[in-house]
């Protein structure tokens, strides 16, 4: 392993802190979370509006209703649960006490069976008794907080019950959207035959398809990076970068999620959404503006780039019992909900080469998988070697190359690997790294990426939502990967230990370009 040293983190300049408040506050909506009760709500929906309010972020006037199928509850005991969640959501005794007051009161609820008319026409009358005390009303956001195999009839039943209804016009008021949570379908076909459904009651500007990764700091800080910096933009392609790498890396398991991962697997919970979207971003060209369709537009281009996948070469796995942290933790078949002989793939390792001109032979090699050593979601650009290297590296060491690595989780930032002299009087070369942290450098709290992405949905700004050529397009680079595994029974699972790097195969595949993965170490 080249031996690296720590550069003193690159200082920001500018006034301190950046105030979210700063942003264009929402027209007063009223926000409905069918789900409320679920494991999303209570962990990010609920603590993300709460969030956005003390920072200044919701509307002058707003208020929530949450809808939930169970015993019916007052208003009072829904807010009193509320309270509880957020208490258990990290958030201090201190933020309760400075908002709570003025946001619980804008809290209701309503139960009932999503599955059923009646809730609905309750909602509906729910809906219309609350709208009216807003004054200058804007609009209404739904969101989805539920399985994915509800969206289509939950939609269907929001639009027969008349709370959804086609707004042809965007500036048009009151407004209406729903968010819907990733995935989008299952594969190509139902993807399409959801959008249908959906395009009969709604316009596609009243459709938020919500990724969490693109609300995320670093994520949106790739576009900042490549086209407000010259030095960084001028060098972003063939000419100057070997390839490309990027992780996604958790230590854990699926936890109680064994039912939706069993149908899901690492494919469809990570690579047509996320990572593909971490692709396009990567190597999109610049748009015209940092508008919704001029930066969708670039996106779906690049994945129309993309060379159908030689699913033979991809690598998939399966993990097995190990050790995480020092804990013995069990194999994917020995989780709840998983079948003894389950051939789901936890792990997938693939090589993509997107077919431009900025981009031709450079290949984009992709990696993301449960219970591995360090949990890490990370961008890495790595460049091309000089043509010929004129100063030693240290002895026993080889010189590194340069890399840019963009951290999306944990610890955000960016940092990049140079070669400086080594101090002495011998000509010799090393690797350092300059490393630039956001807490670190603008010294403010980290705020999650639902914050961001629920504040554009109520202000209809859908740049980090994706459109439904873009999902259609990643469907149809990853549906025959899919379709191969699923015919071709794995030859050996589990393949790898939990608490490794993943299996052996992955190596090999990189070791083919003469390449090797960044190590998957503990930031």
């Amino acid at each position: 392993m080249t031996a690296t040293a720590v550069v003193t983190p690159m200082k920001v300049t500018g006034e301190f802190p950046v105030v979210r408040s700063t942003m264009p506050k929402p027209g007063r909506c009223v926000v409905v979370i069918l789900g409320v009760g679920g494991d999303l709500a209570r962990r990010k929906l609920l603590p993300a509006l709460y969030h956005l309010f003390l920072d200044g972020g919701m509307p002058d006037d707003f208020a929530i209703i949450g809808v939930e199928r169970g015993a019916s509850i007052t208003d009072e005991a829904f807010r009193s649960g509320v309270a509880d969640t957020l208490t258990g959501a990290d958030i201090s005794s201190a933020q309760l006490q400075t908002g709570w007051g003025e946001f619980g009161k804008r809290l209701y609820y309503v139960a009932g069976d999503l599955g059923s008319a009646e809730v609905y026409a309750n909602l509906r009358k729910r809906v219309t008794e609350i709208s009216t005390t807003i004054v200058d009303l804007q609009g209404h956001l739904f969101h989805l907080a539920l399985p994915p195999s509800l969206y289509a009839g939950v939609i269907r039943q929001l639009a027969s019950s008349g709370l959804l209804t086609k707004v042809r016009d965007p500036e048009e008021r009151p407004w209406v959207r729903v968010v819907i949570e990733k995935p989008f379908g299952h594969d190509g076909a139902s993807a399409q035959a959801l959008q249908r459904g959906a395009r009969r009651v709604m316009a596609e500007h009243q459709l938020y398809r919500i990724d969490h990764y693109l609300g995320k700091e670093t994520v949106q800080n790739l576009l900042v990076l490549r086209f407000a910096n010259s030095i960084f933009e001028t060098v972003w392609n063939r000419h100057y970068v070997e390839h490309v790498q990027i992780t996604a890396s958790e230590t854990l398991g699926v936890e109680h999620r064994g039912k939706y991962y069993e149908e899901a697997g690492v494919v469809r919970d990570m690579f047509q959404n996320h990572l593909l979207q971490l692709l396009t971003l990567t190597a999109m060209e610049p748009p015209t503006a940092f508008a919704a369709d001029p930066v969708r537009d670039e996106k779906v281009k690049v994945l129309r780039a993309i060379r159908p996948v030689n699913p033979a070469t991809a690598v998939r796995g399966q993990y097995g019992p190990g050790r995480i942290d020092g804990v013995t933790v069990p194999g994917y078949r020995q989780e709840e909900r998983v079948a003894a002989d389950s051939r789901t793939p936890t792990f997938a390792a693939v090589q993509f080469a997107v077919e431009n001109w900025r981009w031709q032979g450079v290949p984009f090699f992709v990696r993301a998988g449960k219970r591995l050593a360090a949990g890490a979601t990370e961008i890495a650009i790595r460049f091309r070697r000089p043509p010929l290297m004129l100063f030693p590296a240290e002895e026993g060491e080889r010189l590194a190359p340069n890399v840019l690595a963009l951290r999306i989780q944990p610890r955000e930032g960016i940092s990049l690997c140079f070669n400086v002299k080594v101090p002495g009087m011998a000509m010799q070369a090393r690797a350092v790294e300059m490393d630039f942290a956001y807490a670190e450098g603008f010294g403010t709290e980290d705020h999650d990426a639902y914050e961001t992405l629920l504040l554009d949905a109520m202000l209809g700004d859908q740049t980090l939502f994706m459109r439904s050529d873009e999902v259609e397009a990643a469907w149809g680079i990853v549906d025959p990967l899919l379709a191969y595994w699923d015919a071709q029974a794995p030859e050996r699972f589990p393949n790898y230990a939990a608490g490794s790097s993943g299996p052996a195969a992955a190596d090999e595949l990189l070791a083919a370009a003469g390449a090797t993965w960044r190590p998957l170490a503990k930031q």
